[in-house]
């Protein structure tokens, strides 16, 4: 595999320690861009080495040179510009970009950084490492799977919608909202890796996660609308690697990675000795808990077989006496990115979006074409096709695919048919990305 290394020796070491926090303003400058390319390149090489099972050298520079923290801050940052400049660009009217891939990019910086989260919190000093952040990352998590169990199986509808007659902006708009359901499904990753650490938490991230969002009990609902799995004309589909899948009957008792993330999170956080110790079961919690007998069938204890101790842990709460809210005086830390951001830029939003409307999302011809050749040369097709332990799939449908645009290389078809289907779609990016490949 080394003829597939993304990054040469010390390279890994240079794009790590250069890792650093950028204003609103700044998102999607040249130096962000920057940044941005150099995030894919650790992302693809974390994989590929978790991959290859060679060790785990990005893991062991961000936490060497401290840059967990740097990622949950640029990780909060991009999400509070997508909630509060975003808007205002797709309403300027003199906003009329011929190309909305450079702005496609910062929407899809937040999907970046999540995945390289996910990918080195499976280790436990990656937790440590992030110190206050923790919290930061906590509430991060928590935004996330509310807005999971608000979609209630919408996640992905938007695909199938016609996108003739939208305009670039709207059709971008669509994409990030697409996107933000991929977004939570990590975030939910991150949050049971979380729990992995719970026992060596600070009582402040603990209390946070137990009394002040409840986790265990919007698990529970998580559980119940698993916003993951869906119907379509009369299959049950699951959301797996980036794709609706139809699962076989066969297969439809078969746990799903995505159903396993929330289980163990809540044996960690139900079962953990810490945590029973601060968490207060009153009579809703008790309520909401105890729904979980329900989904504790044999079939499911033979694939997880520790949640027969979650079994006998909800048998004992049946029988046990609910517990007052706890009215205790506690001092503790709390998480303040998004209020040191949200307090920084108060009432500049529209500024920001203009700002970047004339410097940063109008390019001209001859730099979109320099910036598509940086892009071909960051997403190496070779390096991404080795990360897939799977054939592609249809990027209109979702089947096995064994054509691929002539293009740009980079999206796959199962049939002539589909490709004309999704050309309305695929054209914003495949445009740029051939054209950089044809003018290197």
């Amino acid at each position: 595999m080394d003829d597939l290394e993304l990054l040469l020796p010390g390279e890994a070491d240079v794009l790590v320690q250069g890792l650093r926090s950028f204003p609103l303003r700044e998102m999607g400058s040249e130096g962000w861009n920057q940044q941005h390319e150099n995030l894919e390149k650790l992302n693809m090489q974390a994989i590929l080495d978790a991959t290859v099972s060679q060790g785990e050298p990005i893991q062991e520079l961000l936490v060497t040179y401290g840059k967990i923290p740097t990622l949950v801050e640029e990780l909060i940052a991009v999400e509070m510009w997508k909630q509060k400049v975003f808007p205002v660009l797709c309403r300027l009217e003199d906003f009329k970009p011929q190309n909305t891939f450079p702005i496609y990019m910062v929407v899809h910086h937040e999907a970046s950084i999540i995945n390289l989260l996910e990918t080195v919190y499976f280790h436990k000093e990656v937790c440590e490492s992030a110190e206050d952040t923790l919290l930061d990352l906590v509430d991060y998590c928590h935004r996330k799977l509310t807005l999971l169990v608000a979609q209630s199986g919408r996640g992905g509808s938007l695909e199938e919608e016609g996108s003739q007659g939208s305009t670039p902006m709207q059709e971008l708009q669509k994409q990030a909202e697409l996107m933000e359901f991929e977004i939570a499904l990590k975030a939910l990753s991150v949050l049971r890796y979380i729990t992995d650490c719970v026992d060596s938490l600070s009582l402040s991230t603990l209390n946070r996660m137990l009394s002040t969002h409840n986790l265990p009990c919007l698990l529970v609902v998580l559980l119940e609308h698993s916003p993951w799995r869906r119907c379509e004309g009369g299959k049950l589909q699951q959301f797996e690697v980036g794709h609706w899948q139809t699962v076989a009957p066969s297969e439809q008792q078969k746990l799903s990675k995505l159903d396993g993330q929330v289980w163990i999170a809540l044996y960690n956080l139900l079962l953990s000795p810490e945590a029973r110790a601060r968490y207060c079961l009153t009579n809703f919690a008790k309520g909401q808990l105890l729904k979980l007998r329900a989904f504790l069938t044999d079939t499911l204890l033979d694939q997880l077989p520790n949640l027969a101790d979650l079994q006998g842990f909800l048998a004992h709460l049946a029988l046990t006496e609910t517990q007052p809210p706890k009215k205790d005086l506690i001092l503790e830390q709390i998480p303040e990115i998004w209020e040191r951001l949200e307090r920084e830029n108060r009432g500049k939003w529209h500024a920001i979006a203009k700002h970047q409307l004339r410097h940063v999302f109008s390019p001209s011809r001859e730099d979109l074409l320099l910036q598509a050749r940086r892009w071909a040369k960051t997403y190496r097709l070779d390096v991404l096709e080795a990360l897939a332990p799977e054939k592609p799939h249809c990027a209109y449908c979702g089947a096995e695919a064994s054509k691929r645009c002539s293009k740009c290389r980079n999206e796959w078809y199962c049939c002539r048919e589909c490709q004309v289907k999704h050309w309305e779609k695929h054209r914003k990016a495949c445009v740029p990305a051939a054209q950089g490949d044809r003018a290197k």
